[in-house]
């Protein structure tokens, strides 16, 4: 027997947050009759609907976008926006991305219908790391980045220590390209951590996600995962990191 929420997401029909949203709000049925209690379970001989869809577990599926700006991080936008899954032309599969990137910000992102390890790896336990490449205005000392390296008090609390790196800076234009790494996922939390030491990021892009990059590939691209790199993937969430 498995929660109800699991089994949604394990089918890849939406991540397990998502799911519990969609049992709330009545739009899930077994065996016919709406469930709306979270702690439900469910067997393999329980007939699952979402949305009055039939539940089946799909084949897993994995995809790396290099998401471009001014694209939303989700399978559909009310206001008409163009989103992430519109780059995965030909894919039956529904999948979702793991996590987000901002409207503004460009990069990597993983797409799949595996719930199961999409809610592994955004779990904060694990400390996936992501680099990004940030320019960001003004050039901060090596004083000024140790602030974040030793981890800098946001709005929703202190964060983990980063990594960082600067790379390049431009005393004319008066800004400076920076390399972080951070193993959080907060909401726009690596413009929120410049923005705390007084240099505003300009322009972001996330260049590795784990063990994935970007190499070879321009925006809009999707490539498929190779099997070991799906094993790699799932590597990353099995020893849980202080």
């Amino acid at each position: 027997m498995e929660r109800l929420q699991k089994v949604i997401a394990q089918a890849g029909v939406a991540s397990r947050r998502k799911a519990e949203q969609l049992i709330v709000e009545g739009k899930v049925k077994v065996n016919g009759k709406v469930i709306k209690e979270l702690g439900t379970k469910v067997s393999g001989n329980d007939e699952v609907e979402v949305d009055g869809i039939p539940l089946y577990k799909e084949e897993h599926v994995y995809f790396v976008l290099y998401k471009p700006t001014g694209v939303i991080s989700s399978v559909q936008d009310e206001k008409g926006r163009k989103v992430v899954t519109d780059y995965l032309y030909g894919v039956e599969q529904r999948v979702f991305p793991v996590g987000r990137l901002d409207y503004d910000t460009s990069g990597l992102l993983l797409l799949t219908n595996d719930g199961d390890l999409a809610n592994k790896l955004m779990h904060p336990k694990f400390n996936v790391e992501k680099k990004y490449i940030a320019k960001v205005e003004g050039i901060p000392s090596k004083e000024v980045l140790l602030n974040l390296t030793r981890g800098i008090v946001l709005g929703d609390g202190k964060t983990k220590p980063a990594k960082t790196k600067l790379i390049s800076g431009d005393r004319r234009k008066n800004t400076s390209i920076i390399e972080i790494t951070i193993s959080e996922g907060r909401n726009r939390q690596v413009r929120r951590m410049f923005e705390a030491i007084g240099h505003p990021v300009k322009k972001l892009k996330r260049e590795k996600y784990g063990m994935l990059n970007l190499l070879g590939m321009n925006p809009g691209d999707v490539r498929e995962l190779k099997p070991f790199e799906v094993k790699q993937l799932k590597q990353l969430t099995v020893t849980e990191k202080s």
